[in-house]
């Protein structure tokens, strides 16, 4: 397979094309009154998810592109406050972090220059490639959770149930 064909499918990939519901998708309308509400037997809000999602996310982008990455602690900095409350304004702060960090995650990727195998300075021989489809994975995840979390909640609009 053609180098330029690895890059497009794992750009995909991290997209959440495939076989995967978007992030987006899985967002969109999300109601107001449901951010800070806990599903039942679970311990984190709807919005706790999703700004474990862009934490993560942005550590793995750090650990690609900062030569003076410091690894946060596990788990603490991987996830909000469990007392912590979002507004909608956070909520949406939160998404668009994301997609911004993925995006930039995507144009690595997509970057002819960027060796996908070189192995990144400081690390035990893990590429870009590695750290992109651990995203994607992680990420794939978390959306199907907080999709089925809805299912759940009974937060999708009428035209998805």
């Amino acid at each position: 397979m053609e180098l330029d064909a690895v890059r497009l499918q794992l750009a995909e990939l991290l997209d959440g094309h495939g076989a995967h519901m978007t992030f987006e998708e899985a967002i969109a309308d999300f109601p107001d009154a449901a951010i800070n509400v806990r599903p039942p037997n679970v311990e984190y809000t709807p919005w706790h998810l999703l700004e474990h999602l862009r934490l993560t996310q942005a550590d793995i982008l750090a650990y690609v592109t900062n030569p003076d990455y410091v690894e946060p602690d596990w788990p603490i900095d991987y996830w909000p406050d469990p007392d912590a409350m979002a507004t909608r304004h956070d909520f949406d702060l939160t998404n668009r972090a994301f997609i911004v960090d993925r995006a930039a995650l995507r144009a690595l990727v997509m970057d002819p220059a960027r060796d996908l195998t070189a192995v990144i300075p400081r690390t035990p021989g893990h590429t870009l490639l590695r750290e992109v489809r651990i995203d994607a994975d992680h990420n794939a995840y978390h959306v199907g959770e907080f999709a089925i979390t809805r299912q759940v909640m009974g937060t999708w609009p009428a035209s998805r149930r």
